[in-house]
């Protein structure tokens, strides 16, 4: 962990030469983050690696707000040059917010996945859903660190 910083209101670090976010929590399997707003309200967003791992995205579209969503169930579709699927949410809740810049211009949130490239808000998010994300930043940059390591080895990614 190096270079901490911060950028707008997130607080970045850089570990193996992708910024990270440790100020938020991190559902390690679709490499989504959760960013609790307000009790009760969470942004979501795909991490740097994420955005990495998929490709240029070419396309981002997501369910109509008031959806319930349960952890594990599609909030939207990703179109990009290395993946096509679902978007998954890491926690249960209802849509009140999906963000629209980034279905009109894809490239917001390869550009600034932590900031303005974020996803969708969550209301009523399951609080032990949120208890279940890494949510320490030693936890989220040494998993960060062990995944870019371990893509690289097997190629997923590029030195």
């Amino acid at each position: 962990m190096t270079n901490a910083h911060t950028t707008g209101h997130e607080i970045l670090v850089e570990v193996s030469g992708y910024p990270v976010a440790v100020d938020r929590m991190y559902h390690a399997d679709s490499h989504m983050w959760v960013k609790r707003l307000t009790p009760g309200t969470v942004r979501v967003g795909l991490d740097a690696l994420g955005v990495e791992t998929s490709g240029t995205l070419a396309q981002l579209s997501f369910v109509a707000v008031g959806d319930e969503l349960a952890r594990g169930r599609a909030f939207g579709q990703l179109e990009a040059a290395k993946f096509v699927g679902p978007l998954v949410s890491p926690v249960s809740g209802t849509v009140s917010r999906t963000n629209d810049a980034v279905v009109t211009d894809p490239g917001v949130a390869e550009h600034d996945p932590y900031g303005e490239g974020w996803l969708v808000e969550l209301t009523s998010a399951d609080e032990t859903e949120l208890a279940d994300l890494l949510g320490t930043p030693e936890a989220i940059t040494e998993w960060f660190g062990r995944t870019v390591e371990d893509y690289r080895l097997r190629g997923v990614i590029a030195e």
